[in-house]
């Protein structure tokens, strides 16, 4: 079984490729904008803000930004999920471009997460994605987060976010408001991989994505393989854009409902259920198009 099958992504990739009127908003590392896989006719960067585009292909930061891109907009018939090619994709890079070191995802505190969260609601993003984890969290800078993600509520602006591959039991102040949809990675049988963090907050409004061993886009021709919640965020999101390309005048509230309860009521537990795409898309009749 493939990824996209475990989650039942396909058959709504079958639909079509998404609306250029539904926006990404991608808060990350900048990407690789020539990349002969990507659906770069699609992708744009927010003025006045870091630029977009990768200037260093070796970075970690270029390599993580790409890597996460290839899956929401990478083409069709690429390596990579490609799962919204059709959806704008806002790029807002978080994480500098530093040498390639150890490998670690650059820093990044919970003031310039706001911002970037900000920027991409003021610019027009109906969705945002949030492969990261914040730099040594404390209730220093947290405030600001808070605010940016109620403003994001408030504005009808879905936020997902990766639950962390700290394999802790937890939360942090991304994946405990209300309004985060986090996401913990999963094998091809729909289990937890073993460095996700889990938890009451993620098990009660979060869900689980393939996480394990996946196939996207490098800074090169090349594919590249890599997981972690960061991997398996990129999937809820991707099922969202596509959702509301389908129904482009559903609100913020249904569309994160049907995704979020697919499967029935939720019960209280540590582990989210699996993402179902096509059971979202199901949940979805009777809503306005």
């Amino acid at each position: 079984m493939s990824p996209l099958e475990l989650v039942k992504l396909t058959a709504l990739m079958e639909r079509g490729h998404g609306r250029p009127e539904t926006t990404v908003g991608l808060i990350d590392g900048p990407v690789a904008m020539n990349h002969p896989d990507l659906a770069t006719e699609m992708i744009r960067e927010i003025p006045d803000r870091p630029t977009g585009r990768c200037t260093r292909a070796d970075s970690t930061a270029c390599r993580h930004g790409t890597f996460v891109a290839g899956i929401i907009s990478g083409k069709r018939d690429s390596a990579a999920p490609a799962i919204c090619p059709g959806c704008a994709l806002l790029v807002r890079p978080i994480f500098p471009e530093m040498a390639s070191g150890d490998g670690q995802l650059p820093d990044a505190t919970p003031q310039e997460l706001a911002v970037a969260i900000i920027d991409c609601v003021e610019a027009g993003a109906r969705v945002v994605n949030l492969s990261l984890a914040l730099a040594q969290p404390s209730t220093r800078g947290e405030p600001e987060l808070d605010e940016a993600l109620d403003h994001a509520m408030r504005r009808g602006v879905i936020v997902v976010a990766a639950a962390g591959n700290q394999g802790t039991i937890g939360s942090t102040a991304i994946t405990r408001h209300p309004w985060v949809i986090p996401v913990v990675a999963c094998d091809l049988q729909g289990r937890p991989v073993g460095g996700s963090n889990l938890g009451s907050s993620i098990g009660r409004r979060g869900l689980s994505a393939p996480g394990d061993d996946i196939t996207s886009l490098g800074t090169s021709a090349g594919p590249f393989r890599s997981g972690g919640t960061s991997v398996a965020a990129p999937f809820v999101t991707g099922a969202i854009a596509l959702l509301w390309s389908e129904y482009p005048n559903a609100t913020a509230s249904q569309v994160k409902l049907a995704v979020t309860q697919a499967r029935g009521q939720r019960r209280a537990m540590l582990v989210p259920d699996l993402l179902d795409a096509w059971a979202a898309y199901q949940a979805m009749t009777g809503v306005s198009r």
